[in-house]
């Protein structure tokens, strides 16, 4: 069996027993916004991050395909509860940086999250991925967040002290995603 045929073709439907749930990946001038709300709303990050998880969604808007940065958004009734950016890293065979993941809080523990992360697993898989890397804080705050990368299957393999911050180490997650 070649490599294209153990692939599955295009998006499978999302595994949640939620109704109403969608995923789109095209990118619309309004995720600006819904990409505002939901960072905002995780009370985890500065205005300046903010604003570099919205200049993702410009750069994708600005540039198209020809952008380095991939979308999954999750529609749930109609608006965007939660959405994810990836993309492949330069210079390398397989390799790709997840770079947010993000659910709006009022949906934050229903599952959500896990079948977003799964979504772009397939998605990275599909396209011939086989490590996706996630960075993020030491703080205590971001304690769930690392849960949840463990709960998902993701090592922690590096820590840069002192990286964002004195006391607010930089830890790498990978994930290698199985052969075939």
């Amino acid at each position: 069996m070649s490599l294209a045929e153990s692939k599955p073709p295009g998006p499978p439907p999302l595994r949640t027993t939620e109704p109403g749930i969608m995923l789109r990946s095209e990118v619309l001038s309004s995720d600006r916004d819904a990409v505002r709300r939901i960072i905002t709303s995780s009370g985890f990050f500065h205005d300046f991050e903010v604003d570099v998880a919205v200049e993702l969604v410009d750069d994708r808007l600005a540039r198209g395909d020809r952008s380095d940065y991939r979308f999954v958004f999750l529609e749930r009734a109609g608006s965007v509860a939660g959405y994810a950016c990836y993309g492949p890293i330069a210079c390398t065979v397989g390799s790709f940086d997840l770079y947010w993941i993000a659910v709006d809080a009022v949906v934050r523990g229903t599952g959500l999250g896990r079948a977003l992360l799964a979504e772009v697993e397939r998605r990275i898989d599909g396209s011939g991925g086989r490590n996706i890397y996630i960075e993020t804080s030491s703080r205590p705050l971001y304690e769930p967040t690392r849960a949840f990368y463990q709960r998902c299957g993701y090592r922690l393999e590096a820590r840069l002290s002192g990286f964002y911050a004195p006391d607010d180490d930089k830890l790498i997650y990978v994930k290698t995603l199985p052969v075939g």
